[in-house]
Order: C-alpha cells, then sequence, then structure tokens
C-alpha cells in the first residue's frame, strides 16, 4: 500500500510556477528520499502535502484520505521535522515531549512510555540538562523523538542533516533507518550520500518537474557502465596505452578514467592491456552514482 500518494499537483507564486504536474507515491515503511538543487521546491511540496499550502491544481492522498488546505485530519497519520526546528528552550526533553503528548491527546502515562522509549532511541535517554543548551545535532534527535510521539504512519523531515557535522548526520541517518519498520520516512535533502546510504526509493525534483523516481536499483540501472579506471605502475605505462588506445583521461599521474564503458569495452582494454604487456595495479568498472545521475539531469 502507498502511504503517500501526489498526483498531478501544479503550484504557482505569481508567475513563477514553482510545481509544475507531479506525481509520486511513497510505498510503506520504507525510506524515501526526496531530492534536488536548493529551490528545486522540495518545501513547497512538503508544505501541501501538510496542508498547509494550497496546491493550484491536482490532488494529495495521505493513508488513502485527500488532504485538504487548511485542515488538518490526514496529518494525524504524520510525523514532521522542519529544517530548523524550534523549542521551548527552558524545558528539558521529556517535559518538552510530556507537554507535545498533552496537546495531541495522548495519556499521561503512554506519554512517559513512549518518551523514554524514544529519548533512549535518539540518545537522549540520559540528557538533564534544559533544551537551550542543546547542539544542533540533539535538538535534530529531540524533533525526530516529538515526530515520532504519536506513532505516525509516515514520518516528514525537511533537510533533516543539513549544517550538521559527519558525527551529527550519522547519528540522524542511523535514526531515520532504524524506524522504518515501524513507519514510513520521507526526507527531503540535497545530499546525495546521505540518500545512498538509507534510501530504498527516490524522486528526484528539478524545476519543479518529477525527473527521476524508483527504487535505488531502478534509478541506477538508468545508467549501465559509466566508466572504467585505470591505475598503471608509472606513468609512461599510461602513456603507452593511451596512445594503443587512444582514449582516456588523466585522473592521476598513473590514473587514467574512460567514460562510457559496458562489458565489451572492457574485454577489449584487458586484452590490449595483455598483449602489450603492459602491467597494472588496478583495473576497476566503476558503477553509475547517484552524484553521476543527478548532474546529468540538472545539467541538461
Amino acid at each position: 500500500m502507498d502511504i503517500l500518494k501526489v498526483s498531478h499537483i501544479t503550484k504557482n507564486f505569481g508567475k513563477n510556477a514553482v510545481i509544475r504536474d507531479l506525481s509520486f507515491s511513497v510505498p510503506e515503511h520504507c525510506v524515501f528520499g526526496f531530492i534536488g538543487q536548493n529551490g528545486a521546491g522540495k518545501t513547497t511540496t512538503m508544505k501541501m502535502i501538510l496542508g498547509l499550502l494550497r496546491q493550484d491544481d491536482g490532488e494529495i492522498f495521505v493513508n488513502g484520505e485527500k488532504v485538504t488546505f487548511g485542515q488538518n485530519c490526514t496529518n494525524r497519520y504524520i510525523g514532521y521535522l522542519p529544517d530548523v526546528p524550534e523549542f521551548y528552550g527552558f524545558m528539558t526533553p521529556a517535559e518538552y515531549l510530556l507537554m507535545c503528548g498533552e496537546i495531541t491527546g495522548m495519556k499521561r502515562d503512554e506519554i512517559r512510555m513512549r518518551s523514554q522509549e524514544l529519548l533512549e532511541l535518539t540518545g537522549l535517554g540520559s540528557v538533564k540538562k534544559r533544551i537551550h543548551g542543546f547542539s544542533r545535532g540533539m535538538k535534530q534527535r529531540l524533533g525526530i523523538a516529538q515526530a515520532l510521539l504519536n506513532r505516525p504512519r509516515l514520518l516528514i523531515c525537511d533537510e533533516p542533516t543539513s549544517a550538521l557535522d559527519p558525527v551529527g548526520r550519522k547519528e540522524i541517518l542511523d535514526i531515520l533507518c532504524s524506524v522504518k519498520n515501524e513507519t514510513t520516512v520521507l526526507f527531503s535533502t540535497h545530499i546525495l550520500s546521505d540518500v545512498e546510504r538509507i534510501c530504498d526509493h527516490i524522486a528526484l525534483l528539478h524545476g519543479g518537474t518529477l525527473a527521476l523516481c524508483g527504487t535505488m536499483e531502478e534509478v541506477r540501472n538508468m545508467r549501465k557502465g559509466t566508466g572504467i579506471e585505470i591505475e598503471f605502475f608509472s606513468a609512461q605505462d599510461m602513456n603507452q596505452f593511451v596512445h594503443l588506445y587512444g582514449k582516456g583521461t588523466a585522473a592521476g599521474e598513473t590514473k587514467l578514467k574512460l567514460t562510457n564503458k559496458n562489458e565489451t569495452d572492457m574485454v577489449e582494454i584487458m586484452g590490449l592491456l595483455s598483449q602489450n604487456s603492459i602491467p597494472v595495479l588496478r583495473l576497476e568498472r566503476l558503477e553509475p552514482t547517484l552524484e553521476d545521475l543527478f548532474l546529468e539531469v540538472v545539467n541538461q
């Protein structure tokens, strides 16, 4: 079942078309990466999913129910972490989650049990200090705990790892990956390595339209045989090969990259090296990366 379905939505700000005929769906219990350059329309789309912004055309469904601007009925299925979450700095994490749980109508015993579970999950279980003393990473982790408090069917995170150091990014990504058995995670980002690390499905937004969409495997298979990299023992060996083969881009004194190559090309190259007794340290087929696909799309 698809927990989220976006169908032919359009959004204009004056004469500026921000979202143009956008459609995609998000299956349950996956980590879905919503990627694109800054200004591609990711946050605008998320606001429409949350009913905070009216689309000019099209429909959005969460858990099978239609999203209506200005109403929050479908938001009972959603947990939301904005890119810069705000908190009451004078509270402790447990006090903040208690307040959030009471606002959503949860019972106090349930709030306490769920809060402790989530604070342990996010690495804040033993933290007693007030939120005003938290680092950016700690605030992001508390934001995820708050968004998961009432067991949402869909967790939406807007740029959750932006402005975090490598350790903070890893912590957030590990948390998002660990909760997909409990909920579905949709997160927007322009950090492609984060997407490749934890996402099952992706949608690439470019210029307000959907440029790519599918599972990570499907998307990678759209671009076969990205290239081959050869590392030689010496620059002389590399130059000899280039003279014979007539192609290649130097990636260092002894490294050569050959683009748009497939298995047949690999066999030809290996034969040429063998026939001319040119030794190599390494010959590697470079698998397509999400960055390769992303750059192809945005540079079209």
